[in-house]
């Protein structure tokens, strides 16, 4: 494989291939002085909310460097974290005391799924691990074809993984052999990362790098419909990249996926009928709540539009190209992360912000969550935070 390094925005890689699929990490730029994707310079706010540190650890080294977005998972009163160099830890959510932690002595570049009494993480090697959740003991470790970069999920029968070649793969629960696989056909580009494989009763839903959602029987990896978020267009390669790489949102029985250079759409799950779009361009993904989807535009725009397709509720657009991280509700306010390692706290209601805090010099790229009014920020550097928030303004 041939690689060119380019000076991309946030310092992301471009990864070309002869004769096999090549990768894009991220986005593109001249030299600073003709850049017209210079991140926007952040402007003082009047703080109404203040995100007050709970604790804080350290994970190994996080991301690493290759530019991942390994995300926590919570389960009860437990969160846990993995890093690029194979350590997990399982801490005490709201103290952020250690209960367990693991060197798997392996790299990973997805996780963490998490099940009952399994976690799930995945190698940069092409490997599936199934871990116990009370101890980390290593279960079973099944191969795949490619590098995981998306945490695994599982229903207590099924573990389904994508991969990095476009491929998703059905494994045993109990044992991790291989039950199905489905390959996408690979564009000749795309965006490096993939989407999150998401389980509902006996069907699994799948955004791939041709801008299409699946729908799979579970169990036999069956095809029960497809929808179209994006269609390829241009001349060039470049243009045609429309990955399905963000995470999408689950709502009742409407699907919420984005893609890149592209569209946000609904989808109804039941039959993968279309319900509305709307053109835009991410790939960090899709959340909701107080009846909007919100998402984060690759060029740094975070939209809120009315879940029911009624069109756009409010646009925030003073965070332009500073490399947003899929947008978080929290309580009744939404927390986004830049490439600085910023989080924004916004209001749902008009988009206003209303706080602020610095979290990782080394940026945040992985999914934040939320439980309650406590956010937890995993910086790619590999520092764990829970903030408590605070509305002052009460």
């Amino acid at each position: 494989m041939m690689r060119h390094s380019l000076r991309c925005l946030f310092a992301v890689t471009m990864v070309l291939s002869l004769g096999a699929c090549s990768t894009i990490g991220g986005w593109f730029s001249v030299d600073d002085d003709e850049d017209p994707r210079q991140p926007a310079e952040l402007e003082k706010i009047d703080e109404t909310v203040k995100l007050r540190r709970l604790w804080s650890t350290g994970v190994g080294d996080g991301q690493g460097e290759g530019l991942y977005r390994i995300q926590p998972a919570i389960s009860g009163e437990t969160i846990y974290a993995a890093s690029a160099e194979g350590e997990v830890k399982a801490l005490n959510r709201l103290s952020g005391k250690r209960i367990w932690g693991r060197d798997l002595k392996l790299s990973l570049s997805g996780g963490v799924g998490v099940y009952g009494d399994s976690l799930f993480v995945g190698g940069s090697d092409g490997l599936v691990l199934r871990l116990a959740a009370d101890s980390g003991e290593e279960l079973w470790r099944a191969p795949v074809t490619g590098e995981v970069l998306a945490p695994p999920q599982a229903n207590g029968r099924v573990v389904v993984t994508q991969t990095y070649d476009g491929k998703l793969h059905g494994l045993d629960f109990a044992t991790g052999e291989g039950l199905w696989t489905y390959d996408s056909n690979m564009p000749v580009l795309t965006i490096r990362g993939t989407s999150t494989p998401i389980i509902r009763n006996n069907l699994v839903m799948a955004g791939f790098a041709n801008g299409r959602v699946l729908g799979f029987n579970v169990a036999t990896g069956g095809i029960e419909w497809e929808a179209r978020v994006a269609i390829p267009q241009g001349r060039s390669e470049i243009e045609r990249i429309v990955d399905v790489d963000g995470t999408m949102v689950l709502a009742g029985g409407e699907l919420f996926a984005a893609s890149y250079q592209g569209a946000i759409a609904a989808i109804d799950v039941s039959g993968g009928r279309k319900l509305w779009e709307r053109k835009l361009s991410s790939v960090s993904g899709v959340s909701q709540g107080f009846g909007n989807v919100y998402v984060a535009d690759d060029d740094g725009t975070v939209y809120a539009f009315h879940r029911n397709g009624q069109g756009q509720r409010w646009r925030q657009d003073a965070l332009a190209f500073r490399g947003l991280s899929r947008p978080t509700p929290i309580s009744s306010y939404l927390a986004v992360a830049d490439f600085e390692g910023y989080i924004h706290v916004l209001s749902q209601v008009d988009g206003s912000f209303v706080g602020r805090v610095k979290a990782d010099g080394k940026g945040v790229r992985a999914d934040m969550l939320s439980e309650g009014n406590i956010l937890y920020v995993f910086g790619n550097s590999g520092k764990l935070i829970a903030y408590e928030l605070d509305a002052t303004d009460r």
